[in-house]
């Protein structure tokens, strides 16, 4: 592997997705703090810190072991491919195995760390979430690849960060699950539409391909409205707080988004071309406005 700069492994990764498994542990101890559930002292934080550094590394070690399965079952190809690095050989197959087993290695131990200082709980919580992220390249070829993702990203990621930090199994902060998470799952579900043909050539069952492509590019038009409504409901029902609705700027870029993809009985596939880098960056533009009116929600 030394042959290989920091600049490469790092993209290796596809770092450009990280604000998808980043923002759920921001909202949820933004969430945390805006209930008065953040004790005092340092530690929260440094379990905080720790939560980011864990989700990082084995958001890293799935993405790696994807592109992995990806390459060795042919989707892909030179004929067609998401990431030419093994496709061309600039990586060999082996090289990202052992890459994807470093970070799951070292994710793990972050999270066993977060375990010991948190409490029993929370190993239950970190070891479906492992086992999840593993078991991904197997859900993806049977159609239950987005729904994995959201309860990875939107379920245990918010019950995980809530009980890293306090200690405690809360289910209120799942009030986050369902926007973010569907955020999240928009990523992979443009990412799948859009790979469609290549999928099915290489024996992928996507859940795009089982509902079809037009139905696949309604449906992300759907995940670009109901985060938004989710949290207009959420405040209207006292379960967050007023400024929670900051995350309404991000109807901006969202609208943009849905915008490209509604064009797919005009543009076909081609609507879905670059949605999920899009979405990703969505996921950032729509929860780190949420987190910080949750947290400037203490001062009111």
């Amino acid at each position: 592997m030394a042959k290989h700069g920091f600049k490469e492994w790092l993209a290796v990764t596809r770092y450009w997705s990280f604000p998808v498994s980043t923002m759920p542990v921001l909202a949820s101890f933004a969430y945390l703090f805006s209930k008065g559930l953040v004790h005092c002292g340092v530690m929260p934080w440094v379990i905080f810190a720790l939560c980011i550094l864990g989700v990082v590394l084995l958001h890293s070690a799935g993405n790696v072991l994807s592109d992995y399965f990806d390459y060795k079952s042919g989707v892909d190809n030179e004929n067609a491919f998401a990431v030419p690095n093994l496709v061309f050989h600039k990586f060999e197959p082996a090289e990202y195995l052992r890459f994807s087993v470093l970070l799951f290695v070292l994710g793990s131990a972050v999270g066993i760390t977060i375990a010991l200082l948190s409490g029993p709980t929370l190993w239950i919580i970190g070891g479906v979430g492992v086992l999840l992220t593993a078991l991904y390249s197997f859900f993806k070829f049977h159609a239950l690849g987005d729904a994995d993702i959201f309860v990875i990203f939107g379920v245990l990621t918010v019950l995980g960060t809530a009980c890293a930090v306090t200690g405690e199994l809360l289910w209120e902060p799942l009030i986050l699950s369902v926007p973010i998470g569907i955020i999240t799952v928009s990523v992979l579900h443009a990412n799948n539409t859009f790979d469609t043909q290549t999928d099915k050539a290489a024996g992928i069952k996507t859940f795009a391909m089982l509902i079809g492509l037009k139905a696949s590019s309604i449906l992300y038009c759907i995940y670009m409205v109901v985060p938004f409504a989710w949290v207009i409901v959420a405040v209207a029902t006292g379960q967050l707080h007023y400024l929670s609705l900051l995350c309404l700027v991000a109807v901006i870029p969202a609208f943009k988004n849905l915008k490209q993809a509604s064009q797919y009985n005009k543009l076909g596939l081609d609507a879905m071309k670059g949605l999920d880098q899009a979405s990703a960056k969505l996921q950032m533009a729509f929860s780190l406005p949420l987190s910080l009116g949750l947290f400037l929600s203490v001062l009111l």
